[in-house]
Formats: structure tokens, sequence, C-alpha cells
């Protein structure tokens, strides 16, 4: 072979390495930002994502979880362990990183686990536990909480003393689901004939 064919060769190699590397990059998938993966939690879309995305992110998912200990990535770390998405499945583990991202507010974390304890999936049914966690939830306006909260307080538990504050939270609730504006109503009617009169006036005008 001539020194040229040999040059012209390997030219045409580090051009096709070129190219190869700059197509990786433009394939590579980006680590979501934290207002991002939010918003996809509370659609429900963070795991489908995260299978989307062919599970390429599963360390930086693993470091800002573990290292970082970021709310929102310990709650999607917590569900990917739970349901062994991208990962081998381990309940305990993700259960742990669940609550750990309950433990530092996030609303959907907190609505997450009393809605676990309240059904019984993962853990034991516990409905004390079930309405702390629902109680913080729906203190930070997540309206699923407010609603399972509701449902609860109806069906026998909780106590009176705290129906007025759901009551509050329920009608100053904003939602443009038509569905989800009708259950409100039907709960705040239902919530109403289990508290006096005046109650429900200051309740309304949220003074509670």
């Amino acid at each position: 072979m001539q020194p040229m064919q040999k040059l012209l060769i390997a030219i045409l190699f580090t051009f096709t390495q070129i190219i190869s590397a700059s197509a990786a990059e433009l394939t590579a998938v980006q680590i979501y930002s934290d207002n991002v993966l939010l918003d996809l939690i509370k659609e429900n879309k963070h795991l489908s994502q995260v299978v989307i995305d062919d599970c390429q992110l599963v360390q930086d998912i693993e470091a800002r979880a573990v290292k970082s200990q970021m709310p929102s990535y310990q709650f999607l770390w917590g569900d990917m362990l739970a349901y062994g998405v991208c990962v081998k499945k381990d309940v305990p583990l993700g259960l742990h990183y669940m609550q750990a991202s309950a433990d530092q507010g996030l609303s959907e974390a907190l609505e997450q686990m009393g809605r676990y304890y309240h059904v019984g999936k993962f853990v034991q049914v516990d409905i004390n536990q079930a309405l702390i966690f629902l109680k913080e939830s729906a203190a930070l306006n997540n309206l699923k909480a407010q609603l399972r909260l509701a449902d609860l307080y109806l069906a026998g538990h909780g106590s009176p003393l705290d129906f007025p504050q759901l009551y509050t939270q329920l009608h100053q609730s904003v939602t443009d689901d038509k569905k989800e504006h009708k259950i409100i109503a039907q709960h705040l009617v239902k919530l109403a004939q289990k508290m006096p009169e005046r109650v429900v006036n200051a309740a309304s005008n949220g003074k509670y």
C-alpha cells in the first residue's frame, strides 16, 4: 500500500470516528432539571420518561438521590426501585427513598406514602399513618391528598376538628378538570353536613 493511500485511509478513519462521536453526543439524554422532573412527577410520567430515555440516566438519578439528596430525585429513585424500572427491584430501599423525599416535604411523596398506607400498597394498612402523610400533603395544596383525606374523614376516620381546615382547602382548590370539579363539590356538600353552619361559613371564608 502506497504512503498516500495509508494517509487517506487514516484520515477517513479519523473522520468517521469524529462523526460517530458527534452523533453519540447528539443522541445523549440530558439529565432533567428539577422543575422538569417535578412536572413529570405531578403528571405521573416520571417512570415512563426514564424508560423512554432508554434507562440512560440511571447513574445520574441515583447520584442526585443518594449523594445530593434532592427530594424530587429521591422520589424518582424510590419509585424506580419499588417497581423495578431500569434497576433491580428493591421495595424496602425504594420505600426508604420515598420516605426520605416525604421527610423533605415533597407533596407528591407525602401523598404517595399516605395512599400506600391507606390501601396497603407495599406496606400494611395503617389509617393513622395515612392521615399523617395526607394531612401534610393536603396542607401543601396537593389536590389528590385533599380528596383522599376527605374520603377518609367521610368514612369515619380522623378528628372532626380537622374537617374545617380540609373544607377550606377544598373550597379554595383550583382545577380545570370538570370531573375533579364535580368531585370537589360533592365532598364539600358531604363535609358541610358534618359541621355546624357557622363553622362551614367560617371555613368558606378561609378562617381555618
